[in-house]
């Protein structure tokens, strides 16, 4: 797929899953960008406000909750409607990472931009969300779901980290950055308590995922996601599944083999709706799992609205089986 870049160069995506891998060179415009803006690493003593810049929303939230009112938070992509792996570089959101203070992003090939923006602008300070996770979160997956914005423990992690880079950068306010890590963390054990009991209620339940984006809430929740493993790959690569890898999947929805469908809104196929609408009129739950922030909410509520909605879902399609 070509993506056409600023000043009208265009540059060749490969797809894998769900990643989009630019192909490793890296445009004039993100090496010279900071002549572009008249500032980058070397003269970042001027008297510009730091500034925390991450890549999505979802990383930008965890950062907000960090911060406080002390720095300021600019998340290059936002909204629900927002593909990640869609995005057109821009000069200004180039030059934004090279001079912030710090960078989150998620890491794992799933904003490679970033990670080209950084290969020449090493000295900017960053925070690899994909590189926080621990080996018992991968659940021996090879490679690692690169979604791991779905996975608490991550963004614990990520959320101390900020704290930690921050408190260097700004010694003042070291006090306050590590106590609202601290009550983030509380806030996401919270959600997790939720994830242990769906575990507990719905061991080994099965659903369909038509995508893996909540793979690590599923693992967390003990539920099964049973939808063919070449289905979940054409909808990553863009492609309609194999008429048998679609009817598998119908016969689990007609049959309620399993309590739940979860697709994700920002990716909908006509293949997909027609599978939404079997799964309504079978009367299956079907439940959304974004990978941006809903409009208007934070990192946290939107977990726990998104637990919620699966253990409500979950409930309900017990009570509709035969």
């Amino acid at each position: 797929m070509l993506v056409r870049l600023a000043g009208g160069e265009e540059k060749a995506i490969v797809r894998t899953g769900w990643s989009s891998a630019i192909v490793p060179t890296i445009t004039a415009f993100l090496i010279g960008s900071s002549a572009l803006t008249g500032c980058g690493t070397g003269d970042r003593a001027h008297a510009r406000a730091p500034m925390v810049v991450a890549s999505t929303d979802v990383w930008g939230s965890v950062a907000r909750a960090v911060t406080g009112n002390h720095i300021t938070v600019k998340s290059i992509l936002t909204g629900a409607n927002t593909d990640p792996h869609s995005y057109q570089v821009s000069p200004s959101d180039a030059a934004a990472i090279i001079d912030a203070a710090l960078v989150i992003y998620n890491g794992g090939d799933y904003d490679p931009w970033v990670d080209d923006v950084l290969a020449g602008h090493r000295a900017v300070k960053s925070i690899d969300a994909y590189s926080l996770l621990g080996a018992s979160d991968a659940r021996g997956q090879e490679p690692p779901n690169e979604h791991v914005f779905y996975d608490l423990n991550v963004a614990k992690s990520v959320a101390s980290a900020i704290a930690d880079r921050l408190a260097a950068v700004d010694p003042g306010n070291a006090a306050d950055y590590r106590a609202n890590a601290a009550e983030f963390c509380r806030g996401a054990d919270a959600i997790a308590i939720s994830e242990h009991a769906i575990a507990n209620a719905y061991p080994g339940v099965g659903v369909v995922a038509t995508e893996p984006v909540a793979y690590y809430l599923l693992a967390a929740s003990g539920l099964v996601d049973r939808t063919p493993e070449t289905f979940t790959a054409a909808n990553e690569n863009e492609t309609d599944p194999a008429p048998a890898d679609m009817a598998s999947v119908l016969d689990l929805i007609k049959h309620h083999r399993i309590l739940a469908v979860l697709v994700n809104p920002q990716t909908s196929t006509a293949a997909i709706d027609g599978l939404e609408g079997t799964a309504r009129r079978a009367g299956v739950p079907v439940i959304e799992v974004t990978e941006t922030l809903p409009d208007g909410t934070d990192y946290l509520t939107w977990q726990r609205n998104t637990v919620n909605q699966l253990l409500a879902a979950l409930r309900s399609g017990r009570q509709a089986r035969p």
